[in-house]
């Protein structure tokens, strides 16, 4: 009898405490999502400001060739304004949080142009975000080969 009981109260701790972490788990999801589509807006209209408030100092881009953009490459094209953007949407967008990181992947529409001429492409990709002492911050990005 005993035991059950210390099982029940056991079991009764367990579930009250786990209710904060899923709504936790809910709130990061949300946040997360929020932001990445914030970095997406801010891509679109070359909004370095936003961008370097997004990016962690140390981000790194790999794209599906395996090129690798940093901060300071992606912050440089934003205010030469490299590329004009029509169109630069994500659809089918899913975040998950392990912890103090969580990871975005989503299907990228981007239409545009730059100095070699107009472009239009789908790309899937996956973005790393990770809890710092002043709120997620965009660490890693990994970007598909264009999809034909």
């Amino acid at each position: 009898m005993k035991t059950i009981a210390l099982f029940l109260a056991v079991l009764c701790v367990v579930l009250a405490t786990s209710r904060p972490v899923l709504a936790a788990a809910k709130d990061d999801r949300a946040a997360v999502a929020a932001l990445d589509t914030q970095y997406q807006a801010a891509v679109k209209s070359n909004d370095a400001a936003t961008m370097d408030r997004i990016l962690a100092d140390d981000f790194v881009l790999v794209t599906g060739h395996g090129k690798t953009y940093t901060k300071a490459d992606l912050i440089k094209a934003a205010k030469d304004k490299d590329d004009t953007y029509e169109h630069q949407e994500d659809t089918q967008q899913t975040v998950r949080v392990w912890g103090d990181t969580a990871v975005v992947t989503a299907l990228l529409w981007i239409k545009g142009a730059n100095k070699d001429g107009p472009y239009e492409y789908k790309l899937w990709f996956s973005d790393t975000y990770a809890r710092t002492k002043t709120g997620w911050r965009y660490v890693f990005g990994q970007a598909s080969i264009r999809l034909p």
